[in-house]
């Protein structure tokens, strides 16, 4: 007879885990939730069919109950469970270690019903260490865990099954509406309107190549006899108008040109140098949030192919646990990345002290380390044998971990200031130039992040400038007039939006990728390159939203949510909150929506 079940969500994770336990121990896999509620109306239950809120599956008159049901194709996987576990004398529930997989168990446990000793067992790893340890030193189920994630559900319930019949009445059939991917919806539509009430606005500067030992450079026009250039910071980001009181030269491309003009002929003089060292430190582990926004920076990884592929690599042993908010990484950890940094990089490029980091996300929850290569062996995607997305996406965090016990970078930036004088006026024209040189690469030689913005240079990148000395003549080489036109606020990418998500507290790095996924397939939102551009229909639904029941869409009233099923967790009673939720938000506002005439919330009115 085995002597031990072990339940765990996936086969792969299944497979790997068998590799590191003998005979006696049975490891299986639930499929995930085997456990949930009724997704459709032949889904529920006889016994509460007819009942005024039985479409709900909770039940709103008493203590905001689910109702939960085993779907149709988790049935046989129940039946083939609970026939292993008459076979066994001890039960461990080896689901993953954050809210989500605390319920699975739970509910593991209310439909098989165990009368053997029971245990959780909690990794954060699958290897042959973590593994025996987690068997050497389990725990109880944590209920405030599972309390908070089934109020999680209940919530999200209410807002999808009581919303979502109001915007098919005043918008269009078949949308839905969520808790957090409603607000995700709204805070893209937001920036929409801020990009149709964007008028552009233009400046003219001059650019001038010129050279000093055969070492040619740029420098860009500053300054009109002691006055500064309008450069693009002189623009209100949201109107695209220059800023009140700002006193700048504004040239025009008949002014610049003419400028061009004059000066072409004049010698430059070097009037003014500074030269300063600085240091940059690596950047903190991967955490879910971050992990998603630099594959899709580096890699052009959707979120959801991240956390798929991400996944992956967990459950086959290659990395640790990939929904965490936490950069903070285990003393064995830290050990193994500094002796493989000495022995592959060199006793130079490591940290003269280890490194640990802080979260400073908001409402980060330090349940886990961050996400890392597995185990002690700190083995490359290639000694893996990886290959395709997942030696992309393993490399990037074998780097990202390395880095972080390096040493610092070490950069040389060079200023110099040119003056022309103009030949009309008899003024300084001022120009500026700057080069950048690496002068110890320290972490850079393992990695170097990516940048939101396109046109951004990544840290490592160089551009020397000669030796420059104050009162050095130098001629033009060429000298043009450049026109620039404000641009409206950027769409978000999907790097942008979790950032944007995690910074204002929104929803949990877990769900971001299901979000941002359903968002599209739901119509809300289109790709446009890596742009995010919300619909007509997107439109249409946040303003509905706003007029009628404005807390649900809104960013600071979403992200408390966060802070009170955190509560929970802790073992506050979550029914007040429920009911005055269920009543005040949803039900008076869908009340308030049915009196909106759908024509004017599907208007979308021009920027005047």
């Amino acid at each position: 007879m085995a002597r031990a079940l072990v339940i765990v969500e996936s086969p792969t994770k299944a497979k790997t885990i068998r590799k590191f336990l003998g005979d006696e121990y049975r490891v299986e896999a639930s499929m995930g939730h085997v456990r949930d509620l009724p997704s459709s109306a032949a889904e529920i239950p006889a016994s509460v069919k007819g009942k005024p809120w039985a479409r709900l599956a909770v039940d709103v008159e008493n203590g905001f109950q689910p109702v939960y049901v085993v779907p149709n194709d988790k049935k046989k996987i129940v039946s083939h469970l609970k026939a292993e576990l008459a076979q066994c004398d001890t039960l461990y529930i080896a689901t993953d270690e954050d809210r989500e997989g605390e319920s699975i168990g739970w509910h593991l446990l209310q439909l098989l019903k165990p009368t053997v000793p029971t245990h959780r067992m909690v990794f954060h790893e699958i290897t042959q260490d973590a593994i025996e340890k987690a068997l050497a030193s389990p725990r109880a189920l944590d209920e405030g865990l599972v309390q908070a994630q089934e109020a999680r559900r209940v919530l999200d319930r209410l807002v999808g099954y009581t919303v979502s019949p109001l915007l098919w009445r005043k918008v269009a059939p078949k949308l839905s509406a969520g808790r957090v991917q409603s607000v995700a919806v709204r805070m893209m539509v937001i920036r929409e309107r801020e990009r149709m009430r964007f008028k552009a606005s233009s400046w003219w500067d001059l650019r001038l190549a010129t050279a000093k030992s055969n070492l040619g450079f740029n420098a860009q026009l500053i300054q009109v006899n002691g006055v500064p250039v309008a450069t693009g910071r002189d623009f209100d980001e949201t109107t695209g108008e220059l800023k009140p009181g700002r006193k700048v030269t504004l040239l025009d491309e008949t002014q610049a040109g003419a400028m061009a003009g004059r000066l072409r002929e004049q010698p430059i003089t070097v009037s003014k140098v500074d030269r300063k060292i600085s240091t940059r430190s690596p950047y903190p582990p991967f955490t879910t949030s971050t992990l998603q926004q630099e594959a899709n920076r580096k890699l052009g990884l959707p979120a959801k192919a991240t956390m798929q592929t991400a996944q992956r690599l967990y459950e086959n042993g290659h990395i640790t646990y990939m929904r965490t908010d936490s950069v903070n990484l285990s003393t064995e950890a830290i050990t193994a990345v500094r002796g493989m940094i000495t022995s592959r990089y060199g006793a130079d490029l490591l940290s003269p002290k280890t490194r640990q980091f802080t979260t400073k996300a908001k409402g980060a929850q330090e349940a886990h380390e961050a996400i890392r290569p597995a185990g002690t062996t700190m083995s490359t995607a290639s000694e893996l044998g990886l290959s395709g997305r997942e030696a992309k996406l393993y490399d990037l965090i074998w780097k990202r971990t390395v880095a972080t016990q390096m040493a610092d970078a070490r950069i040389a930036t060079t200023t110099a200031r040119m003056t022309i004088t103009d030949p009309d006026s008899d003024t300084p024209v001022l120009f500026r130039t700057t080069g950048r040189e690496v002068l110890f690469p320290g972490f850079f030689r393992a990695y170097v992040e990516g940048t939101d913005d396109p046109a951004g240079a990544l840290d490592d990148q160089q551009s020397p400038l000669p030796s420059l000395d104050v009162g050095d003549i130098l001629v033009v080489n060429t000298l043009d007039a450049a026109g620039h036109e404000t641009r409206p606020p950027a769409r978000y990418t999907e790097a942008t939006l979790v950032k944007s998500l995690e910074s204002e507290g929104i929803g949990r790095p877990s769900t971001y990728a299901s979000i941002i996924d359903t968002v599209q397939r739901r119509g809300y939102v289109r790709a446009s390159g890596r742009q995010l551009v919300p619909t007509f229909t997107a439109m249409a639904v946040t303003q509905l939203l706003e007029q009628t029941m404005g807390k649900v869409v809104d960013l600071e009233f979403t992200a408390s949510m966060e802070g009170w099923l955190d509560r929970i967790a802790t073992g506050q009673d979550p029914l007040a909150y429920l009911k005055a939720f269920y009543d005040d938000q949803l039900l008076s506002g869908v009340a308030q929506g049915e009196q909106i005439d759908p024509r004017a919330v599907c208007t979308i009115k021009a920027a005047s």
